[in-house]
């Protein structure tokens, strides 16, 4: 449909069972990208089969693309230069690059007065500090290549509205969307796209590490997760959570031609949740 055949994409963040990472990787491979996928760990659950990005890897060879796992923290930036310089030495360039590495919900889905500093800072390493290292990585690639590229970053529907007990991670959110859109207008004259992605709450991992992080006393963290998926299902127009085949067409968009004159934008995935 978006004909990404002879492209290279490398994604962050890949390694989940049900994420957007890995929805995005494949879908990628689906419309001919060959695709690195990345992850900070090649086990993400030590408690369930789940293999992480090798899995991926396997899926994506099996659509008939070439793909590599590479494992790289993307808030460290030896790590991140590493990962570049790999990717590029066995697949000999990148197109397009999603950064879609985000902190693991936990500590910091607390009031602000009970953060504590520690948590504050994880959660602007990976996404803020991480955001950026990954795209500078992929634009000083790009630019030095030549011919242009794809970037999209991932900021979320809590990076335009702030939400009580999620300050820190709204505070990487909002960085995220004001990073994005400064890159964009540095890169525009080099036929460089950079976009951020903006979705609701989305049916992964991500959900259950949430309500294990916020449900009341008395409350399992199972129970709070279908409360959670319940409650804000109700307030979503479309009915519904997304799913990170949600997430992975608009990926699939903003890295084909089709998009080739849309840039800085943050552009919400959310049913109707968020329309500003």
């Amino acid at each position: 449909m978006y004909g990404l055949e002879g492209k290279v994409a490398l994604v962050t963040g890949a390694g989940g069972e049900f994420g957007m990472g890995r929805g995005i990787a494949t879908r990628l491979a689906q419309e001919g990208a060959d695709v690195i996928v990345n992850d900070f760990t090649g086990t993400p659950y030590p408690d369930r089969p789940w293999p992480g990005v090798s899995a991926v890897v396997e899926e994506i060879e099996a659509l008939g693309r070439r793909s590599k796992a590479i494992i790289a923290d993307v808030s460290d930036s030896a790590q991140v230069r590493a990962m570049f310089e790999e990717a590029v030495a066995d697949f000999g360039k990148i197109d397009i690059v999603v950064s879609n590495a985000g902190s693991r919900p936990g500590g910091d889905r607390k009031p602000v007065v009970e953060v504590t500093e520690e948590d504050f800072d994880l959660v602007q390493r990976v996404n803020v500090k991480g955001t950026w290292l990954v795209c500078q990585a992929a634009a000083r690639h790009m630019i030095a290549r030549g011919g242009g590229g794809r970037i999209i970053t991932m900021s979320s529907r809590a990076g335009k509205t702030g939400t009580a007990t999620y300050a820190a991670y709204c505070a990487s959110k909002f960085a995220v969307i004001g990073f994005t859109q400064s890159l964009a207008l540095e890169v525009a004259q080099y036929g460089i796209t950079v976009n951020a992605i903006c979705p609701g709450l989305v049916d992964t991992e991500r959900v259950d590490y949430i309500a294990a992080a916020t449900a009341p006393e008395g409350q399992s963290a199972m129970e709070h997760r279908a409360f959670m998926v319940r409650d804000r299902s109700a307030t979503i127009p479309l009915g519904r959570l997304a799913v990170a085949a949600d997430i992975a067409r608009l990926a699939a968009f903003l890295s084909s031609d089709e998009a080739d004159y849309v840039t800085g934008q943050a552009i919400n995935m959310a049913g109707g949740h968020e329309v500003h």
